[in-house]
């Protein structure tokens, strides 16, 4: 398991990890939300646990922000408070789990193959699950189908797709797609949107003999509803 640990509090940052990867984990860690947040868009990992109360960006924000990019990876909250707000706060802000310190590493690994397991396998709220035509796109569930074919993607290709599912049949300009699915503090060159297009295009376009993904030449993308085999 790939996991992320967004903790302010070194030592116990460090203890966890100890602890994780003395499980066979691979773990990364950040000290403050702006580090966090970076790491967090990796499509490789499989659980982030954050806490909430962290300098820069708290863990709310952090999983407002991640959720809003179309990033599903399971979160789970740790706070040093006790109170139903707080866990009603990180519920509705997109986590998963809320873990209240302090806490036993037995329950905090229980907690997490939990996630691990929900995230890579258990298809969940209907309300992520997109369509257009034959391509169907559960990106909490980690699938996508080309009719009864599953294709594989990425997290920031399931991303990508969601953007543009969510609106098939309209333009998406390129700089929406740019801040949704790399966030407003990406700062790389932004031609990476028709990179990734393209890989779309190589995986749900190319062997199925469609053109879905269209270019709008000087504003963005649309996804066609109903495109047709050529």
């Amino acid at each position: 398991m790939r996991v992320l640990l967004v903790e302010d509090e070194d030592r116990l940052r460090q203890a966890l990890a100890r602890g994780l990867r003395a499980e066979g984990h691979d773990v990364l860690g950040a000290g403050d939300g702006e580090a966090g947040l970076r790491l967090a868009r990796d499509d490789t990992l499989d659980v982030i646990v954050c806490d909430i109360l962290i300098p820069k960006l708290n863990g709310f924000q952090i999983c407002k922000k991640l959720r809003s990019e179309g990033i599903w990876t399971p979160i789970l909250m740790l706070t040093a408070k006790d109170g139903e707000w707080d866990e009603a706060e990180a519920l509705d802000a997109g986590a998963d789990g809320y873990l209240t310190k302090p806490f036993s590493y037995v329950v905090l690994g229980a907690h997490l193959r939990a996630l691990a397991r929900r995230g890579a396998a258990d298809p969940r709220a209907s309300s992520t699950v997109l369509e257009a035509g034959d391509l169907r796109l559960d990106y909490r569930a980690g699938r996508c189908m080309r009719g009864e074919v599953e294709v594989a993607l990425s997290r920031r290709e399931q991303a990508l797709l969601g953007a543009l599912l969510a609106r098939a049949g309209s333009v998406v300009r390129k700089e929406d797609l740019l801040r949704q699915v790399w966030g407003t503090e990406f700062n790389g060159d932004p031609n990476i949107v028709e990179v990734y297009v393209g890989y779309l295009r190589k995986k749900l376009d190319t062997p199925f003999g469609r053109h879905s993904i269209e270019t709008v030449r000087g504003v963005g993308y649309r996804l066609a509803v109903d495109e047709h085999a050529s």
